[in-house]
C-alpha cells in the first residue's frame, strides 16, 4: 500500500522560510539565508529594533513576526530601493524613519503574499492575510494573537544578510498535518520580481493621483474657488 505523504508545521515553516529569501532576492537582496536550525519557542514577540507581523487565517490559523536589527533594516532597505535607482543620497539615514517602515512593511507584505501562494499550491488550502503592522521598538513588546488556536505551536529562525546583519523571524500556528491522499498538479505561483513590480506600479500610481489632485487644488486656488 502506497504511504501517504504529510507535511508537519515544521514543512509548512520551511515553506515560509524560501518565501522571505525569495522576495528579499527580488527586492534586491540575494544572499539572505535561514538557519538549519530551528528553535520552539513558547510565545511570540515583537523585539528590538524594528518589528513587524501579520496575522492570517483560513485553512490554518496563525502570526508571523519578523524582528529586524536596525542594521539589518537598513542594509535591506538600502539595496532595495538602491535596486530600484533611487539616488543614495535620498535615503533615510536611521531606521525609526517613517520610510523605513514602510518599505520594510511592503516587504513584509509580500513575503506572505508569497507564503500564501505557496500555500494554495502545495497543500490545495487557502488562508488569508491581515495588513503587515510595522513599528520601531526599543524595549520588548508580547504580541498575543486574536484567534482562537487549537494546539498552538511556535518556532523562530535566525536569518543572516550578505554584511553578516541578522534578523529574526517567528511563526505561531495550529498544530496541524497535512495528508496527501492523492496526486494533484500544482499549478504556477507568480513570482516575486512580478509581485514587487505590482506593488510600485500601484505605488507610483498612487503618487501620480496624489499630484493631479494637488496641481488641481492648486489651480482652483489660483482661480480664487
Amino acid at each position: 500500500m502506497k504511504k501517504n505523504k504529510i507535511i508537519t508545521t515544521d514543512e509548512i515553516l520551511l515553506t515560509l522560510c524560501r518565501s522571505v529569501e525569495r522576495v528579499l532576492a527580488a527586492a534586491g537582496n540575494p544572499g539572505v539565508n535561514h538557519s538549519p536550525m530551528v528553535q520552539k519557542i513558547q510565545k511570540t514577540c515583537l523585539r528590538p529594533d524594528l518589528g513587524c507581523f501579520v496575522l492570517f487565517d483560513g485553512g490554518f490559523s496563525g502570526l508571523v513576526v519578523i524582528n529586524f536589527t536596525a542594521q539589518a533594516a537598513m542594509e535591506i532597505y538600502r539595496r532595495y530601493l538602491l535596486s530600484m535607482g533611487m539616488p543614495e543620497s535620498e535615503l533615510a539615514s536611521f531606521h525609526t524613519s517613517d520610510e523605513v517602515g514602510n518599505v520594510m512593511g511592503e516587504l513584509m507584505n509580500q513575503i506572505v503574499g508569497d507564503f500564501t501562494g505557496q500555500v494554495r499550491l502545495e497543500l490545495q488550502t487557502s488562508i488569508n492575510q491581515s495588513q503587515p503592522k510595522m513599528m520601531a521598538i526599543n524595549k520588548q513588546v508580547q504580541i498575543l494573537i486574536n484567534t482562537q488556536l487549537d494546539q498552538p505551536q511556535a518556532r523562530r529562525v535566525t536569518f543572516s544578510t550578505p554584511d553578516h546583519n541578522i534578523f529574526y523571524m517567528e511563526l505561531a500556528m495550529d498544530k496541524t498535518e497535512f495528508i496527501q491522499l492523492g496526486e494533484f498538479e500544482k499549478g504556477v505561483q507568480t513570482s516575486p520580481d512580478d509581485i514587487l513590480q505590482q506593488a510600485q506600479q500601484e505605488q507610483a500610481q498612487e503618487q501620480s493621483n496624489a499630484a493631479a489632485q494637488q496641481a488641481d487644488d492648486d489651480f482652483l486656488r489660483d482661480l480664487g474657488l
